[in-house]
């Protein structure tokens, strides 16, 4: 089905289907090291131990979208979070095309649909100092999954929620796959600008007021603008521009 719909060029020569998985992350990784081509796409039904950023779990029971892809980019290690933002920008325009649902993008690795998430991007790389060997884009999206547990409620939504009846996971996933080929060989060619400037456009936070919750600190102020690398420019009270490179997102009132 996915190779009679998306008509790929360079993407998915190779594609595993899984049924149940642990992680198509962690089976993609695998695979790369082990030299799966490049293109190369692993896809579940379900994942039993989903990823998301900073060793969180990611629920993906059947009726989602969970899938992987291996890159091999002629970027330095410091540019990978460019893929997130290349990914992010295919998400959120492969939704609006195949459903009609107006999606946005939350810095670094999210998709929301009225404040609520429907997707998460987790990227992850083997590197040098300054060669990447690979790079594994891991998409989760909830598609036909309605049941959310705990916190997860109020935080979390899926395209048959918002649309009141199932929808097409092929047809998501086709719009997607080659919203992504489509991305990675303009910027292979021309750069990245294209794609931050459709990203901007996407954004819920640019403009607004921001909290950034890191590891070991909390930064406050306006998010301004993405940076050549994709990291995150916030202004802070005192009129410094700082570079914001992970943590997580929220708006502040007021």
């Amino acid at each position: 089905e996915i190779w009679a719909n998306c008509k790929l060029k360079i993407f998915g020569e190779k594609i595993f289907y899984k049924p149940t998985t642990e992680s198509t992350n962690e089976n993609a990784k695998q695979l790369a090291w082990e030299g799966a081509p490049f293109g190369t796409i692993v896809i579940a039904e379900r994942q039993q131990k989903g990823k998301g950023r900073m060793g969180r779990t990611w629920v993906s029971p059947y009726g989602g979208i969970w899938f992987s892809l291996i890159l091999r980019p002629h970027l330095v290690p410091m540019e990978a979070p460019k893929l997130t933002i290349m990914a992010a920008v295919a998400v959120a325009e492969a939704i609006n095309e195949a459903t009609g649902i107006c999606a946005n993008v939350k810095w670094p690795n999210d998709i929301l649909v009225d404040g609520k998430k429907v997707c998460g991007i987790l990227t992850e790389m083997s590197a040098e100092m300054d060669l990447i060997n690979y790079v594994v884009i891991g998409i989760g999206i909830n598609a036909n999954n309605v049941d959310f547990p705990g916190i997860l409620k109020n935080s979390s939504t899926s395209l048959k929620r918002i649309k009141g009846k199932k929808i097409s996971r092929i047809k998501v996933l086709s719009n997607l796959l080659r919203k992504l080929e489509y991305y990675y060989v303009r910027a292979e060619v021309e750069g990245f600008c294209e794609i931050f400037k459709k990203w901007r456009a996407l954004c819920i936070h640019l403009g607004k007021k921001v909290m950034i919750t890191e590891k070991h600190k909390i930064v406050e102020g306006m998010a301004i603008d993405i940076h050549e690398s994709g990291a995150l420019l916030v202004k802070t009270k005192s009129g410094k521009v700082i570079r914001v490179l992970s943590g997580d997102v929220s708006l502040r009132l007021g």
